[in-house]
């Protein structure tokens, strides 16, 4: 009887791993980024190629709405929006979280940026950040003007997320009034 219980054990955990292991894309540096559509919380709906071409773009994804580093990220792009905003630089969030957990999320931090939900994991998938658990690495990606990939960052120090993903992005934007 032990021997049959641990030999369904081993057969559930083989079966288990297989069909949650994603084919993700690899994603790298100078990549086309992958487009999609996402609504946020409110219904609204952000297409990533409509802002293409005219501003660098922020898509960082993190793991789950509310939870105390998702939020200290978060607040901490909520802060500095300001100068986002005056450089025309987009920042989009995403979480594989449901558009509630979202919206909760948004009105209990008076976030003022767009956090989309990618309930269906589909763009988690594209980007390569989709964790086995179901929820997204904590990966920022750069997109240039060209729609191509130019900084990915593998977020370690929340607290100085905001600042350098805007460094980032701020350079793309030198780089682009040089080339003109």
């Amino acid at each position: 009887m032990k021997n049959l219980i641990m030999l369904l054990v081993i057969c559930f955990s083989l079966f288990f791993s297989f069909t949650n292991s994603f084919p993700q894309e690899k994603i790298e540096v100078g990549s086309k980024v992958p487009d999609f559509t996402l609504q946020d919380a409110f219904g609204n709906e952000y297409t990533l190629s409509s802002y293409l071409g005219k501003s660098p773009v922020v898509v960082y994804f993190y793991p789950a709405a509310g939870t105390s580093g998702c939020t200290k990220q978060a607040c901490a792009i909520r802060d500095d929006w300001n100068k986002f905003e005056k450089n025309n630089i987009k920042v989009f969030g995403i979480s594989t979280d449901g558009t509630e957990a979202i919206k909760k999320f948004v009105n209990d931090y008076n976030l003022n940026f767009p956090l989309l939900s990618d309930a269906d994991k589909k763009v988690s998938e594209s980007f390569g950040v989709l964790k086995e658990n179901g929820t997204a690495k904590r990966i920022t990606f750069i997109i240039g003007l060209d729609g191509k990939i130019k900084e990915i960052i593998n977020v370690t120090d929340i607290d100085l997320h905001s600042d350098q993903v805007f460094n980032s992005a701020s350079k793309l934007i030198s780089m682009e009034k040089i080339k003109d």
